[in-house]
This record gives C-alpha cells, structure tokens and sequence, in this order.
C-alpha cells in the first residue's frame, strides 16, 4: 500500500525537512522567534505593563528596567506569580519554552516609541452588534424599581483577559446580578449616561469602549480608542464621551450615540520644569455646571479644559503638578480637585474661571480615586487618599469652602479608593498594603474624622462603593477572594456575597445624580 499523507513516514519526513529548511536560515527561524515573543507580551503582558514596554498598572518591562535582573529569577516570576498584585501565575498558561523566549524579550526589547492610533485605526475598530437599536425593549428586561440601584464592576478576569473579563451589574437592593458584559479583556471604568438611564460605557485596559444598553443587558457596539489608558467621562448632556490613551500619548472626543471619533488630541506641552514633553492621559471629567470636559496631562502637569462646540477649543491650565492623575468635582461642578502624585498636593482648579486656585497638601502620592466629599455641620469636606509606601499613611481631609487642610486622618496603610454617601455615618478607605492589612477595609466616622472600625473583607479588598441609596457598602475581595461583599452601611454586617472572577473597580449608577460620592442631589 502506498504512504499517504497522514503516515509516520511523511510525517517524519516533513518534520526533517522543515528543521532542515530553519537551521538553513537562521536569520528566518530567529525573526519567527522575536514575531511569536511580541504576540505573548502582546497577549499576556501589555494590558497591564504597556503595549510600550513602558508601565501602565504594572511596571515598566523593558531592558533598561530589568538590567541585572537574573533571567532565572525572572522566570520563577512569571511561573508563580505575585500575591500580593494582580499578577497570576503562569504555569500551566504558557509552556516552558513560551516563558523562556518571553524573558529574552523583555530584557532585549527598549521602552517603545509612542505608536500611532489614528482616528482612521479608531474608526477601522469601530464594531456594531446591533445595527438597529429601535428594536431593543423599551424597559429593564429583569426586576429592578429604579435603574439608580445599578451597581457595575468591573471584572479584571484572573489574567486580564477571556471569560472572566465581564462587566458585571447587580441590583443593589437584592444584591443579585442582572446581567453581564463579556469585554474580552479586563474591564477598569463604568460610566454611565447622566440622560438617558438606559446606556452605559465600560472602558477596557486596552483602551476599548463598550456602548451597553442595560434594559437589554448587551453591547451594542465598540470602538478601540487606543492601546493602553483607562480615561473617560461622560458629557452632561450625555451626547459626547472622552477617551485619553497612556499609549498613545492622544485623547479623542466621540459621539456618544454611535461612538463615532470626531476629533483627535496630542497630548503634549511644557511641563512645571520647562521641558517640552509628550503626556500619558491622566484623568477625564464631564462637568453638570457648563458643556465642557477637563482632562489632566499627566506629564505635562497640565489640565485642558475641552469647549463642546465648534472644533472642540482648548483652553490650557499650567503648571498644575509633577505627575497628575486622577480628580474630583466640587462646588456643583464648578471646582475640580486634581492629584499630584510627585509634588504631594492636590490642585485646585476654578472650571469657571479656567485657573489655578490652590495647591493643598495631600500627604505622599495623592490618589483621590472618583474622590469623596461629606457636609458636615454646614461645611463641605473632601478625602483622599493615599497611593504609595509613604513613612506617614494619612487620609487627607480638606474643607472645599475655605480650600484647606483640616486634619490628616491615620491610617493603617497606602490607599486607593475613598467612598462616602450622604445617608451613611462612614467614609470608607481600602487599604493597599502587601501583608494582611492589604485584606482591610477601614471607616472613618465623618463627625469625629477618626478610625473607628476596621473591616476583615479577606482577599484583597479595594474599590468601596456604597449604594445608590447609601444602605450598602459593597467592597471587591480580589486577588484570592473572588467575590464581591456586601455590608450594611450601618451596622458594618456582612449582608451579602457575590461570586466573581477578580472584581476591581465598582460604579454605582447613583453617581450621575451625586456628582461626587458623599454628597445627597441637594447638595452638589
């Protein structure tokens, strides 16, 4: 009988041939090797530390970074994983060999130039899943009394990417999820249209946005803004969203009905020290006081103040602060308190005037998170928080009226992400510690602006997020806890528990209505 096709024979043979043709052309089998390196960084590794090579969530991985590291070592990393950080391991994922040929890579391969993503790469990725959206149902497909008591989290999935990677959302009054959002790779930002209750905006660590609608629970259509950044906001009259990228260095303004880009960005300009730099898109913010957006260059130490008219007119606002990040609206929307992890400050801006107001001490690498502020006793108070190993672990307390400093709370570590409502006594801080403090939640009364009670969520607990109403502080328990937990805002009882593949961030719908998180309707 004649050999076919599937034989030992020819397979052997074709085995051989094929080595043979490799160890002919080196030069073919070694741009094969670097080809299949890039696509597992590509595919495991840049949604987290840059698609540049040059940090995003995670570290820098390039080859000035990893000097001297030991390969070895290096390896052991990538096998097992780091606990106390969003990194899984991955044996098991990738093969020896993949893992071997992965940390040649990083430490052969420079930081990156800043890659084009042009508004034609943008409108290319623009995909539609539902052409037709006057056929979606015209109320919540699930029970729900009111689409304020929609909380979204954002679920990372174990490796930043596949099934895990969901946009979640749950009624905040059963505590029960209504439906879920497959985004592919890790969700980070929910926003939600301040207009028309019915759409939603996930924003992925890819820099891709999903129009949701939430009576249908399904996306309808994305559009990939960049490479890496989570920046978006939301325009007051809900027709235009804002998107910043870290790679590239741009920003990009689309229509929020069919995601269409309509202008493009270049974040760059001089710095506080006088240099001409290219910026990472730091915060982005739409505003109820007038048709605008603030966005922070995080480089630059600039913020823009973006007019919705005409060609989108740019106003610039300089020397903020040394490495600006994230911000909070105060004053009904007037005044926006903006980080400054570098200088140690958080920056007052008058959106109005369109100028600096003040620079307030913030204690070491300021991370307001979505903010937080409280009126107590007829003055309005503003926290933030803390993002770093600092020698003193503070909570910032400012009064937003006379714009100064009025306690510095300790803490017990680092903090990320402060959450207050008007109807709840605490405000509550996540802690950002690598031991077992990492496992804490801890609530300041908002009277005595003291630490009055520690909670053991277990898992790394971050992002609190109360209720629309206030009743329930919800809390992610990550990295090896899995879940969301939900307590009484009260009583601090843990009331509920929600399974999910590595929850991060948590938005609460009610937020359009609050402004900032802490403050009722009334008082914005």
């Amino acid at each position: 009988m004649k050999p076919t096709l599937t034989t030992p024979v020819i397979k052997t043979a074709l085995a051989a041939a094929i080595g043979l043709l490799l160890s002919a052309n080196p030069a073919q089998a070694a741009e094969n090797d670097e080809h299949k390196a890039h696509q597992l960084f590509e595919d495991n590794c840049a949604s987290c530390h840059g698609s540049d090579h040059g940090g995003y969530l995670a570290p820098a991985l390039n080859a000035e970074t990893l000097k001297g590291r030991s390969p070895t070592a290096l390896r052991t990393l990538i096998m097992t994983g780091s606990f106390e950080t969003l990194m899984p391991p991955f044996y098991g994922r990738l093969s020896d060999d993949d893992i071997r040929l992965l940390v040649k890579h990083l430490q052969s391969t420079p930081k990156l130039p800043n890659p084009a993503w042009t508004i034609s790469d943008m409108k290319a990725s623009l995909k539609v899943y539902v052409k037709d959206e006057s056929t979606l149902p015209d109320k919540p497909g699930f029970q729900i009394d009111s689409m304020d008591n929609l909380i979204g989290v954002a679920a990372r999935g174990k490796y930043g990417r596949g099934e895990g990677s969901r946009a979640i959302f749950i009624n905040s009054v059963t505590h029960r999820k209504v439906g879920e959002i497959p985004t592919g790779t890790a969700a980070h930002i929910i926003e939600f249209n301040p207009v028309n209750p019915r759409w939603a905006y996930v924003k992925t660590d890819t820099a891709e946005i999903f129009k949701v609608d939430l009576y249908s629970m399904q996306a309808v259509r994305s559009i990939k803004t960049g490479y890496n950044g989570p920046g978006i906001g939301i325009s007051r009259d809900g027709k235009y969203i804002m998107a910043g990228s870290f790679v590239p260095h741009n920003a990009v303004i689309l229509d929020a009905d069919t995601l269409e880009p309509l202008k493009t960005f270049e974040l760059e300009g001089i710095d506080p020290d006088g240099k001409q730099v290219s910026s990472d898109s730091g915060m982005i913010i739409g505003t109820p006081f007038a048709d605008i957006f603030a966005i922070a260059l995080e480089n630059a130490g600039q913020v823009w103040v973006v007019d919705l008219k005409d060609d989108f007119p740019v106003t610039r606002i300089t020397d903020v602060g040394r490495h600006l990040h994230d911000a909070f609206l105060t004053h009904g929307g007037k005044k926006l308190m903006v980080a400054s992890y570098d200088d140690s400050i958080v920056a007052a801006i008058d959106l109005e005037q369109r100028k600096l107001i003040k620079k307030l001490p913030a204690g070491c690498v300021p991370h307001v998170g979505g903010g937080s502020a409280v009126v107590v006793d007829g003055r309005t108070l503003g926290f933030g928080t803390n993002f770093g190993d600092c020698d003193k672990t503070v909570v910032s307390v400012w009064d937003l009226d006379k714009m100064e400093v009025v306690k510095q709370v300790p803490v017990s570590g680092g903090t990320e992400s402060p959450a207050a409502h008007a109807n709840a006594p605490y405000v509550a801080v996540d802690i950002i510690s690598k031991d077992r403090r990492a496992r804490t939640i801890q609530l300041i009364d908002k009277k005595s602006l003291e630490v009055v009670k520690t909670l053991d969520v277990g898992g790394h607990a971050y992002f609190p997020e109360y209720s629309s109403d206030g009743k329930y502080l919800y809390v992610s328990a990550g990295y090896a806890g899995d879940e969301v937990v939900v307590y009484d805002s009260v009583t601090l009882k843990k009331v509920a528990s929600i399974p999910m593949e590595s929850p991060a961030g948590i938005f609460a719908r009610g937020r359009v209505k609050y402004m900032t998180r802490g403050l009722s309707p009334d008082e914005i």
